[in-house]
């Protein structure tokens, strides 16, 4: 349980410093454990909630938060959090996987040349 609170702490870490939650590192940390897919994802979301909780207090303190879109945020993913799960449950384990994997590939490669082209 320690090296999962240490991973917990890089992941807070990590997340709370760049806004991309906590489960794009939590979920391959949980299945690397020998997790099911279905308890990373569901069990990702316990450490989600209160990183992003403890990152929200941070921020706010620093000013650096826009209310009015987050909360606007806020509802559309109260919808969708709501049909994830259900989505979840029809995909197949090595399927989960290999999307995942692609879409983490894919924001990176995003990332990697839009800070390029913005003169990073």
């Amino acid at each position: 349980m320690i090296i999962v609170a240490l991973g917990g702490a890089l992941v807070g870490i990590l997340s709370s410093g760049t806004g991309m939650g906590g489960g794009f590192l939590v979920v391959p940390l949980l299945i690397f454990l020998g997790k099911d897919v279905k308890l990373a994802v569901g069990t990702s979301f316990i450490f989600i909630f209160f990183a992003a909780a403890s990152a929200l207090a941070a921020h706010h303190r620093l000013g650096n938060l826009e209310w009015k879109t987050g909360l606007a945020l806020a509802v559309g993913g109260l919808v969708g959090a709501q049909i994830g799960p259900a989505l979840l449950e029809q995909v197949p384990d090595a399927m989960f996987k290999r999307v995942f994997a692609f879409i983490l590939v894919g924001v990176g490669v995003w990332m990697l040349f839009s800070a390029k082209n913005n003169g990073a």
